[in-house]
């Protein structure tokens, strides 16, 4: 706790000059993709974040513990009345989740956004974002797990960069935290992404090995998260088009059967395998199974990625996992398989 405190004093300390958002040369009619990129503000320290719950109810307790790491890093937080509503598993109805997120969109007060967890939702607010809105007013959205729908969706959208990244009450390891100032605040140029060096013990868990899947390095702008969510958009109209980008996937807690079922269902589609490269986080939990005679998950991510043909590597830091460095959904990187780094182009946010 103490090592956290010394560095969220030294996040606190820096001064950066506010900046005008990027070009909206990406307008569109409401709900159809857009391909010119929109870049959001960058963050500083002072500027007020909206919190949203779009998926899962969350607890007071969490929600404070949230704005207690903020507050740490330099940042003032707001939320709705609604983010603690709670409707069943939802933090409240689709209606009242949505109208958070547009809200904090529509505000002038807010710098970024940042869900404070992922769960089940996001898909079911998807057709009811105002896009238009989001285009007129871009913002920092940073979440990752079920929030991958909402960060591919308004990407394809709008062309606004997003962040996967972690949720509010994940955001407490230096390693996640220093990557995404990184980022979001000190708006690095052609920033390289590195794996945190692992704790002792994780290499002993098949799920945190570090391979390469095939050789190779692969450019292309980001797209994915959880595998989960981007299996659930297949055959919607937020369905992604994998053709020349970086594929990210992780899943949590999922059986190997569980991961060849949801990885074929994607190489069955008409663009998966016309990818650059695929960038696998950690699956963390997804090496067990009931079935003594199940595969591993090596074995599945083997089986069903080197046949492809495209470079493609597993075991990047970012997933269900303490250590979660953050990337920006729809802009360019180059992913290299032998040396394990990605490399963005750019800036991420201006």
């Amino acid at each position: 706790m103490q090592k956290r405190r010394h560095f969220f004093k030294s996040v606190a300390g820096i001064s950066l000059a506010t900046m005008l958002p990027g070009s909206l040369a990406g307008r569109s009619v409401q709900g159809l993709p857009v391909e010119t990129p929109i870049l959001p503000k960058r963050l500083k320290p002072g500027d007020t974040l909206g919190l949203i719950a779009p998926g899962y109810a969350i607890s007071e307790e969490i929600l404070e513990e949230t704005k207690a790491t903020l507050s740490e890093m330099g940042f003032n937080t707001h939320n709705t009345p609604g983010i603690l509503g709670r409707h069943g598993y939802f933090s409240n109805t689709d209606a009242i989740r949505v109208k958070d997120l547009n809200s904090m969109f529509a505000d002038p007060e807010i710098a970024g956004i940042i869900c404070v967890r992922g769960g089940y939702g996001c898909t079911r607010i998807l057709e009811n974002i105002n896009y238009d809105q989001i285009r007129r007013h871009p913002k920092v959205l940073l979440g990752f797990s079920d929030i991958t729908a909402l960060l591919n969706g308004i990407h394809q959208r709008t062309g606004l960069i997003t962040f996967h990244g972690p949720v509010g009450s994940t955001l407490e390891d230096t390693y996640s935290i220093s990557q995404l100032q990184q980022l979001v605040i000190k708006a690095s140029e052609n920033l390289e992404i590195r794996n945190a060096i692992l704790e002792d013990h994780l290499p002993e868990e098949p799920e945190y090995e570090r391979y390469t899947i095939t050789k190779g390095k692969a450019s292309g702008k980001l797209v994915g998260g959880s595998l989960t969510l981007v299996n659930a958009l297949m055959g919607t109209p937020y369905e992604i088009d994998f053709t020349d980008k970086i594929v990210c996937l992780e899943d949590v807690e999922e059986a190997p059967y569980r991961i060849d079922r949801m990885l074929t269902q994607l190489l069955s589609g008409p663009t998966f395998k016309k990818a650059a490269g695929i960038m696998f986080g950690v699956c963390a939990g997804c090496n067990s199974s009931t079935n003594p005679n199940s595969f591993t998950l090596k074995e599945v991510v083997l089986d069903r990625i080197k046949p492809v043909g495209i470079p493609a590597v597993y075991g990047m830091s970012f997933g269900h996992v303490k250590q979660n460095f953050s990337f920006p959904i729809g802009l360019s990187a180059t992913l290299d398989c032998d040396k394990k780094t990605l490399q963005l182009h750019g800036k991420a946010v201006v």
